[in-house]
Protein backbone atom coordinates (compact mmCIF):
# COMPACT_ATOMS: atom_id res chain seq x y z
CA UNK A 1 0.00 0.00 0.00
CA UNK A 2 1.32 3.43 -0.95
CA UNK A 3 2.45 5.91 1.65
CA UNK A 4 0.14 8.92 2.02
CA UNK A 5 1.45 12.43 2.57
CA UNK A 6 -0.96 15.13 3.72
CA UNK A 7 -0.50 18.86 3.22
CA UNK A 8 -2.78 21.14 5.25
CA UNK A 9 -4.21 24.46 4.14
CA UNK A 10 -3.14 28.07 4.44
CA UNK A 11 -3.15 29.19 8.04
CA UNK A 12 -4.09 25.72 9.29
CA UNK A 13 -2.28 22.57 10.34
CA UNK A 14 -3.04 18.89 10.79
CA UNK A 15 -5.59 19.63 13.53
CA UNK A 16 -8.18 20.20 10.78
CA UNK A 17 -7.88 16.46 9.98
CA UNK A 18 -8.47 15.31 13.57
CA UNK A 19 -12.05 14.24 12.80
CA UNK A 20 -10.99 12.06 9.87
CA UNK A 21 -10.09 8.48 10.72
CA UNK A 22 -7.53 7.17 8.24
CA UNK A 23 -7.68 3.74 9.86
CA UNK A 24 -4.64 1.58 9.07
CA UNK A 25 -3.46 3.72 6.19
CA UNK A 26 0.17 4.82 6.35
CA UNK A 27 -0.32 8.57 6.70
CA UNK A 28 2.25 11.30 7.34
CA UNK A 29 1.38 14.96 7.81
CA UNK A 30 3.98 17.26 6.32
CA UNK A 31 4.82 20.33 8.38
CA UNK A 32 5.28 23.61 6.53
CA UNK A 33 8.84 24.87 6.10
CA UNK A 34 9.86 28.51 6.19
CA UNK A 35 9.81 30.12 2.72
CA UNK A 36 12.94 31.84 1.49
CA UNK A 37 12.90 35.52 0.58
CA UNK A 38 10.89 36.05 -2.63
CA UNK A 39 10.66 32.28 -3.12
CA UNK A 40 8.29 30.98 -5.78
CA UNK A 41 5.76 28.24 -5.05
CA UNK A 42 7.60 26.02 -7.55
CA UNK A 43 10.88 26.44 -5.67
CA UNK A 44 9.15 25.89 -2.34
CA UNK A 45 7.52 22.71 -3.69
CA UNK A 46 10.92 21.39 -4.75
CA UNK A 47 12.39 21.96 -1.29
CA UNK A 48 9.47 20.51 0.67
CA UNK A 49 9.28 17.51 -1.69
CA UNK A 50 12.54 16.35 -0.09
CA UNK A 51 10.43 15.32 2.92
CA UNK A 52 8.77 12.67 0.75
CA UNK A 53 10.90 9.55 0.92
CA UNK A 54 8.54 6.96 -0.57
CA UNK A 55 8.19 6.11 -4.25
CA UNK A 56 4.93 6.72 -6.07
CA UNK A 57 3.10 8.12 -3.02
CA UNK A 58 -0.43 9.39 -2.64
CA UNK A 59 -0.66 13.12 -1.90
CA UNK A 60 -3.63 14.68 -0.12
CA UNK A 61 -3.74 18.48 -0.21
CA UNK A 62 -6.20 20.77 1.53
CA UNK A 63 -6.76 24.26 0.10
CA UNK A 64 -3.29 25.85 -0.38
CA UNK A 65 -1.83 22.46 0.46
CA UNK A 66 -3.62 21.14 -2.61
CA UNK A 67 -2.02 23.75 -4.84
CA UNK A 68 1.35 22.85 -3.35
CA UNK A 69 0.61 19.17 -3.98
CA UNK A 70 -0.07 19.96 -7.64
CA UNK A 71 3.35 21.57 -7.92
CA UNK A 72 4.99 18.61 -6.15
CA UNK A 73 3.29 16.21 -8.59
CA UNK A 74 5.24 17.93 -11.37
CA UNK A 75 8.47 17.04 -9.59
CA UNK A 76 7.88 13.47 -8.45
CA UNK A 77 5.66 10.71 -9.75
CA UNK A 78 2.57 10.15 -7.60
CA UNK A 79 0.02 7.37 -7.61
CA UNK A 80 -2.87 9.68 -6.77
CA UNK A 81 -3.37 13.34 -6.04
CA UNK A 82 -6.39 14.04 -3.84
CA UNK A 83 -7.38 17.68 -3.54
CA UNK A 84 -9.82 18.90 -0.89
CA UNK A 85 -11.35 22.40 -1.07
CA UNK A 86 -8.56 23.42 -3.41
CA UNK A 87 -7.80 24.30 -7.03
CA UNK A 88 -6.09 22.27 -9.76
CA UNK A 89 -4.85 25.26 -11.75
CA UNK A 90 -5.13 29.03 -11.98
CA UNK A 91 -8.36 28.80 -13.99
CA UNK A 92 -10.19 27.48 -10.91
CA UNK A 93 -9.26 30.48 -8.78
CA UNK A 94 -11.85 33.25 -8.31
CA UNK A 95 -11.46 36.35 -10.46
CA UNK A 96 -11.00 38.49 -7.34
CA UNK A 97 -7.85 36.48 -6.50
CA UNK A 98 -6.33 37.18 -9.90
CA UNK A 99 -7.30 40.86 -9.75
CA UNK A 100 -5.74 41.17 -6.30
CA UNK A 101 -2.55 39.65 -7.67
CA UNK A 102 -2.35 42.08 -10.57
CA UNK A 103 -3.05 45.09 -8.35
CA UNK A 104 -0.92 43.75 -5.48
CA UNK A 105 -3.79 44.38 -3.08
CA UNK A 106 -2.47 41.68 -0.76
CA UNK A 107 0.42 43.97 0.14
CA UNK A 108 -2.11 46.25 1.83
CA UNK A 109 -3.48 43.58 4.18
CA UNK A 110 -2.74 44.41 7.83
CA UNK A 111 -1.54 41.65 10.14
CA UNK A 112 -4.66 42.08 12.29
CA UNK A 113 -6.85 40.73 9.48
CA UNK A 114 -4.57 37.76 8.85
CA UNK A 115 -4.07 36.68 12.44
CA UNK A 116 -7.30 37.45 14.24
CA UNK A 117 -10.53 35.59 13.89
CA UNK A 118 -13.65 37.60 13.16
CA UNK A 119 -17.17 37.14 11.81
CA UNK A 120 -16.04 37.58 8.20
CA UNK A 121 -13.38 34.86 8.56
CA UNK A 122 -15.95 32.58 10.18
CA UNK A 123 -18.37 33.15 7.31
CA UNK A 124 -15.73 32.59 4.64
CA UNK A 125 -14.60 29.32 6.21
CA UNK A 126 -18.14 28.10 6.86
CA UNK A 127 -17.65 27.83 10.61
CA UNK A 128 -20.67 26.18 12.25
CA UNK A 129 -20.02 25.98 15.99
CA UNK A 130 -18.21 27.62 18.89
CA UNK A 131 -15.84 24.65 18.99
CA UNK A 132 -14.88 25.30 15.37
CA UNK A 133 -14.41 29.00 16.11
CA UNK A 134 -12.02 28.14 18.92
CA UNK A 135 -10.11 25.70 16.72
CA UNK A 136 -9.65 28.21 13.92
CA UNK A 137 -8.72 30.95 16.40
CA UNK A 138 -6.04 28.73 17.93
CA UNK A 139 -4.62 27.71 14.55
CA UNK A 140 -4.48 31.30 13.26
CA UNK A 141 -2.68 32.43 16.40
CA UNK A 142 -0.10 29.68 15.92
CA UNK A 143 0.56 30.49 12.26
CA UNK A 144 3.54 32.63 11.30
CA UNK A 145 2.47 35.95 9.76
CA UNK A 146 5.38 35.98 7.32
CA UNK A 147 4.34 32.57 6.01
CA UNK A 148 0.72 33.72 5.64
CA UNK A 149 1.71 36.75 3.60
CA UNK A 150 4.03 34.72 1.40
CA UNK A 151 1.41 32.02 0.79
CA UNK A 152 -1.37 34.49 -0.03
CA UNK A 153 0.91 36.12 -2.59
CA UNK A 154 1.68 32.74 -4.18
CA UNK A 155 -2.01 31.80 -4.31
CA UNK A 156 -3.23 34.92 -6.07
CA UNK A 157 -0.29 34.87 -8.49
CA UNK A 158 -0.38 31.13 -9.20
CA UNK A 159 0.59 30.47 -12.80
CA UNK A 160 -0.16 26.77 -13.16
CA UNK A 161 -2.26 25.97 -16.24
CA UNK A 162 -1.74 22.19 -16.21
CA UNK A 163 -4.46 19.76 -15.25
CA UNK A 164 -2.56 17.30 -13.00
CA UNK A 165 -2.61 13.57 -13.77
CA UNK A 166 -4.28 11.01 -11.47
CA UNK A 167 -6.09 13.83 -9.70
CA UNK A 168 -9.31 13.46 -7.69
CA UNK A 169 -10.97 16.65 -6.51
CA UNK A 170 -13.29 16.81 -3.48
CA UNK A 171 -15.10 20.11 -3.05
CA UNK A 172 -17.96 21.57 -1.04
CA UNK A 173 -20.90 23.16 -2.81
CA UNK A 174 -20.94 26.00 -0.24
CA UNK A 175 -17.23 26.85 -0.33
CA UNK A 176 -17.05 30.66 -0.17
CA UNK A 177 -13.28 30.97 -0.54
CA UNK A 178 -13.01 28.80 -3.65
CA UNK A 179 -16.56 28.80 -5.09
CA UNK A 180 -17.55 25.55 -6.75
CA UNK A 181 -18.75 27.40 -9.86
CA UNK A 182 -15.07 27.63 -10.87
CA UNK A 183 -14.26 24.03 -9.96
CA UNK A 184 -14.45 20.77 -11.87
CA UNK A 185 -15.06 18.49 -8.89
CA UNK A 186 -15.14 14.70 -8.90
CA UNK A 187 -16.93 14.52 -5.55
CA UNK A 188 -19.18 17.28 -4.20
CA UNK A 189 -19.81 17.45 -0.45
CA UNK A 190 -23.32 18.74 0.19
CA UNK A 191 -23.35 21.84 2.41
CA UNK A 192 -19.56 21.62 2.61
CA UNK A 193 -17.56 24.80 3.09
CA UNK A 194 -13.85 25.55 3.32
CA UNK A 195 -13.69 24.05 6.83
CA UNK A 196 -15.38 20.82 5.79
CA UNK A 197 -12.55 18.51 6.91
CA UNK A 198 -13.76 19.49 10.39
CA UNK A 199 -17.55 19.68 10.07
CA UNK A 200 -18.11 17.26 7.16
CA UNK A 201 -15.33 14.87 8.13
CA UNK A 202 -17.31 11.62 7.83
CA UNK A 203 -18.33 12.34 4.23
CA UNK A 204 -14.76 13.19 3.25
CA UNK A 205 -13.40 10.19 5.14
CA UNK A 206 -15.72 7.87 3.24
CA UNK A 207 -14.62 9.29 -0.12
CA UNK A 208 -10.92 9.01 0.72
CA UNK A 209 -11.16 5.44 2.05
CA UNK A 210 -13.11 4.36 -1.01
CA UNK A 211 -10.51 5.93 -3.30
CA UNK A 212 -7.59 4.30 -1.54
Amino acid sequence: MSKIYVFSGLGVDERVFDNIDFGRLDVEFIDWIEPLNNESLESYAFRISKKINSENPILIGLSFGGMLSVEISKIIKVEKLILIASAKNKFELPFVFKLSGKLKLNKLLPNSILKHQNSIINWLFGIESNKEKQLLKSILQDTDTRFLKWAINEIINWKNEIYPENCIHIHGNLDRILPIKNIKADFVIKNGGHFMTVNKAKEIQDVILNLI
